[in-house]
């Protein structure tokens, strides 16, 4: 009986011992990640005198992301090794380590597929943080990039969330992979028999880059659209919308009917 009860204590004792080894991890993990985060925005400053670039803020989220996967990770183990039982499991499957790595690289092979594809994309960087892309005709700007899945801002506030492995298979195009520059269009319809030469006149200023072409003609009136270009991705929605609004005003005022597209 005694035997018992002492059996008892020591498994309990191990594992509290591994639940404090697992929760240890998860601070050690977070207090690195956010110790990464701080010495990349210092490199910023001291580099580029402000935020990283799109190429180096890729990266280093990549980092972190392997730094905290790994840390837990070993935190994990060394829980497992507190527990006499899980222990000799590990042990049994050391043993037959090539058929247990044939089994979970199988039922796991989707999620590997997605991580070693966000490596990947992380590495050569066809898409970075910030850019602006087009992929499966969805236009939005790089959100984040994880280990398994890229967040997309669409232009109408949704996220579209793609698997890595989709994204590292398909064309995807990018707006501002060399240029971070963004072209912004918009366009108002006119009637058939509207005065397209004033339409045209009231919006367009080569001082400020905007020009004007005309971009449908139908039964039904004539599309114009307007392009000019902002510097960033961050101001491509405000200054279509002051430029829709102002073209849509200066129409009213010349009495020219127009909707918007």
């Amino acid at each position: 009986m005694p035997d018992a009860q002492f059996y008892t204590a020591a498994s309990s004792d191990d594992w509290i011992g591994a639940g404090v080894a697992i929760a240890v991890a998860f601070l050690v993990a977070h207090f690195v990640d956010r110790a990464i985060a701080r010495r990349g925005a210092i490199v910023g400053e001291l580099v580029s005198r402000g935020e990283l670039s799109p190429a180096a803020r890729t990266r280093l989220r990549l980092i972190r992301r392997l730094v905290f996967v790994a840390i837990v990770l070993i935190g994990v183990f060394i829980a497992a090794l507190k527990i006499p039982e899980a222990s000799n499991i590990a042990t049994g499957l050391l043993a037959s380590s090539a058929v247990v790595g044939l089994v979970i690289g199988f039922a796991a092979r989707q999620t590997l597929a997605n991580a070693i594809a966000g490596i990947l994309l992380a590495i050569t960087q066809p898409i970075r943080i910030g850019d602006l892309v087009t992929f499966e005709e969805e236009t939005g700007q790089v959100e984040d990039m994880k280990l398994t899945y890229t967040y997309i801002r669409l232009d109408d506030g949704r996220r579209l969330i793609v698997p890595n492995e989709r994204l590292a298979q398909s064309s995807v195009l990018n707006h501002t992979i060399l240029d971070p520059r963004v072209q912004v269009q918009v366009s108002v319809w006119l009637p058939p028999d509207a005065d397209l030469e004033l339409a045209m006149k009231l919006i367009s200023d080569e001082e400020a880059g905007i020009s004007v072409s005309v971009a449908e003609v139908d039964k039904e009136g004539i599309r114009l659209s307007a392009t000019t270009w902002v510097s960033n991705t961050a101001e491509r929605g405000k200054t279509a919308a002051e430029l829709r609004a102002l073209w849509l005003r200066l129409l009213r005022e010349h009495a020219l009917s127009s909707t918007e597209a």
